[in-house]
């Protein structure tokens, strides 16, 4: 369910968001990144995504982030888990005037055949990136670093067996 663009300013201000991260890697390893258009993140090199909508369930979610930000179908792809993140951002889809909170499940795929042609309504423009050549660019978010950053990072990185003990 989409909400109204009031209603929708209230829940962000007010609450976590959740979303699903595709990690994107082709059969040589190399990771898809997009140019956000959008704010939070704007003008970053960032992985495809969305948030999850009210009322949809997670595997809904994730076909359909999967057929509109990449034009794919589950058998496009080999899918794994890679964890629950916790993102920050300053400003919000709106503007500045408050901040935004997603927990993100982060998932990896790995093409099982070429992209055709990518949907550009959240990027203006895409690059496959080495490990090597994302870490080192000032242009990719921190947010996407972090899924390739052994260690570093930990506390945004949720454990599905945390404890408040440790």
């Amino acid at each position: 369910m989409n909400l109204p663009e009031h209603v929708f300013k209230s829940v962000v201000a007010s609450t976590p968001l959740i979303s699903i991260d595709l990690i994107v890697r082709d059969i040589q390893g190399k990771i898809l990144l997009g140019k956000r258009i959008n704010r939070p993140a704007q003008g970053y090199w960032f992985v495809p995504g969305g948030r999850v909508l009210k009322g949809e369930p997670l595997e809904s979610a994730f076909k359909r982030l999967l057929k509109e930000e990449l034009g794919l179908s589950l058998e496009q792809v080999k899918v794994s888990f890679l964890g629950l993140y916790q993102h920050f951002y300053k400003d919000n889809f709106f503007g500045s005037s408050f901040s935004t909170h997603y927990v993100v499940l982060a998932y990896e795929l790995v093409l099982q055949s070429d992209l055709i042609s990518i949907p550009n309504e959240q990027h203006s423009s895409y690059n496959w990136f080495s490990k090597k050549e994302l870490l080192s660019d000032n242009d990719v978010h921190d947010h996407t670093k972090w899924y390739f950053q052994t260690g570093k990072h930990a506390d945004n990185k949720l454990s599905p067996n945390f404890s408040f003990n440790e």
